[in-house]
């Protein structure tokens, strides 16, 4: 069985996010999707003693109807106050070098969807999640809207296992994949809690601070689950589980 995840490029995402690289043996980057203003794309929170902020790459132009393989950063500031948010954030943090050093491996991209793809992928390496197999669909010939483009990636790398995330419910043809031996099952996120200084506990913020706090022993706090998409469907139908 190979197994594919994917996903858009993310900066420095959360440990679910790191959950789904773990179960993927093919993750493949949907960097030539149309940017959605307000997703994670350029953006994550980090934790603070008050609460959390948002770790925000401006863009040029708003980052306006394009691929997010050609979004381009506004300036270079940013990179210098996000390293002091996180250091201010992670200063308690036993591990902080370790994460801050990871930021620092990250910055060193100079093409703005490169660094997105470091970000996350530097966070894997250092949780040991890596996937063995990763590819950026931009670099791939494989044409088709919505789910049909879906399931020819994933036959496009062999695979016979596709993971979505919670929002695939609203638009994947479970039959059609079905039809082609592809199974389909959804990510059940369950990060352990890690310690965080003076804040109630959130999982939502960048995984620089689950490194931070945790360092070698951070893989630990992944628990990712899989539901099945029938079994996912009828859980739909009976609760009021998102679908977003």
């Amino acid at each position: 069985m190979t197994v594919v995840a994917i996903s858009q490029p993310m900066y420095f995402p959360w440990a679910g996010f790191m959950e789904m690289m773990k179960l993927a043996d093919v993750f493949l980057w949907l960097d030539d999707a149309q940017f959605s203003k307000g997703s994670f794309t350029n953006r994550i929170q980090v934790r603070t003693r008050s609460g959390t902020k948002w770790m925000t790459i401006p863009l040029e132009g708003k980052g306006t109807s394009q691929q997010i393989v050609a979004l381009r950063p506004k300036g270079d500031k940013w990179a210098i106050s996000h390293r002091s948010l996180l250091q201010t954030s992670l200063k308690y943090a036993p591990h902080r070098k370790t994460a801050l050093d990871l930021f620092d491996r990250a910055q060193k991209q100079t093409d703005l969807c490169d660094l997105l793809i470091a970000s996350a992928e530097e966070q894997a390496r250092a949780l040991n999640v890596l996937p063995p197999h990763r590819a950026r669909t931009s670099r791939m010939d494989v044409r088709g809207e919505s789910w049909r483009r879906v399931l020819a990636l994933v036959q496009s790398v062999g695979g016979t296992h596709y993971i979505s995330g919670a929002g695939g419910a609203r638009y994947i043809d479970h039959s059609a994949f079905d039809a082609a031996g592809v199974a389909v099952s959804y990510m059940e996120y369950n990060p352990v809690p890690w310690p965080q200084h003076g804040a109630a506990f959130t999982p939502y913020v960048t995984a620089l601070d689950l490194i931070g706090a945790r360092g070698d022993a951070a893989h630990t706090h992944l628990r990712p689950g899989l539901t099945p998409w029938r079994e996912r469907l009828a859980k739909m139908e009976n609760s009021d589980v998102p679908t977003d």
